[in-house]
């Protein structure tokens, strides 16, 4: 008989084929899925002899699969990531945003839209369209590790002075944020709002092999912690006493989740609600174990932001909708209603 965590994966992945097969048709050329399908299938030598429209080859390899790959990148990102910040602070409320990952990225990233030519001409110069990804995945950086220093006491970290660092960082990030889109013009201000709201809409196959490397690392290697983050539920004292380094594994999963989020948010913008949702959706079908729940999140996360940018491209097109505001929509009662049924099992 096959086991739950089985089952659920083959479903995820069978799922996750599915959903990007017919995201990789729907846009402002529909490409029928019969083509798709033809087309990936002579990557990969078959169906060589099989004619196929050119400008269904071009749309599908110059903008369709660059989308799919980032959205599948930056949803496996966000669903690991919140298994492992909800496992690290034993809250199943966390998120990567609590400790400042988002806003500092966003803060950088405002920075660098309104006052680039007054600060940033030469790396602008340098870095060209990269710039903004760069800026937001180091605010990102510096945001978690300065929560993480000020969490540090006697050469150990504190999970609870590190939740209030990291309110006391987003709250300042916020209030900054502000106060530099006080300043900004028109244009600015536009650029600010559709970043704050997430979008692939950029997706091309140097953005997607920029961030592979810094969302893959944190894909495989958060897996292999899963145990420590078990151990993690019973309190810190009784992980240390089961032989845990409990400073190390902080510290990791704190520089895993942060490379992964800023990664994500560097070339997507803010997209809402995947870290939190996702990590309660998995532990209602297999519980509690994060050896399976942690790559099972990257799995449902790839899937949901990989449904969210098909919903986001489809629902009045041609024109698109930003992707956090799908995932807010969907995500919110979603989780609500999750709240309301089984509050008394969300437990980690």
């Amino acid at each position: 008989m096959v086991s739950k965590k089985v089952l659920l994966y083959l479903v995820l992945i069978i799922a996750l084929f599915i959903a990007s097969a017919f995201s990789m048709g729907l846009g402002a050329v529909k490409i029928p899925i019969k083509e798709v399908l033809i087309i990936l299938s002579k990557k990969i030598g078959l169906f060589a002899d099989t004619p196929v429209s050119a400008q269904y080859e071009g749309v599908l390899n110059i903008v369709r699969l660059p989308r799919v790959a980032m959205g599948l990148l930056v949803g496996a990102a966000l669903g690991i990531s919140g298994t492992a910040v909800q496992g690290i602070f034993r809250n199943p409320l966390a998120e990567p945003g609590l400790i400042g990952i988002s806003a500092g990225a966003s803060l950088m990233a405002v920075i660098i839209i309104v006052l680039e030519v007054a600060l940033f001409a030469g790396l602008s110069n340098l870095l060209g369209y990269y710039l903004l990804a760069f800026g937001a995945f180091s605010g990102a950086g510096i945001a978690a590790m300065l929560v993480y220093q000020i969490s540090r006491t006697d050469g150990k970290s504190n999970v609870a002075t590190m939740l209030l660092a990291g309110i006391a960082i987003n709250a300042l990030a916020g209030a900054l944020t502000g106060l530099i889109t006080y300043i900004a013009d028109d244009q600015q201000l536009r650029n600010i709002t559709f970043w704050m709201l997430g979008s692939l809409a950029g997706a091309t196959w140097e953005t997607v092999l920029a961030i592979a490397p810094f969302v893959l690392i944190p894909v495989l290697l958060l897996p292999r912690m899963g145990k420590a983050l078990n151990a993690f539920s019973l309190g810190e004292v009784q992980a240390a006493q089961l032989g845990l380094k409990v400073n190390q594994i902080k510290r990791n999963v704190v520089v895993l989740a942060t490379m992964g989020v800023g990664a994500a948010v560097a070339v997507s913008g803010i997209i809402s609600f995947v870290g939190l949702l996702v990590p309660h959706t998995i532990r209602l079908f297999i519980g509690v174990d994060n050896k399976h729940v942690l790559p099972a999140s990257a799995l449902l996360g790839a899937l949901m932001l990989t449904l969210a940018d098909m919903l986001c491209r489809t629902i009045i097109a041609p024109i698109e909708l930003p992707i956090g505001v799908i995932t807010a929509l969907l995500g919110t009662p979603l989780f609500l209603y999750i709240l309301i049924k089984d509050k008394k099992k969300l437990v980690l």
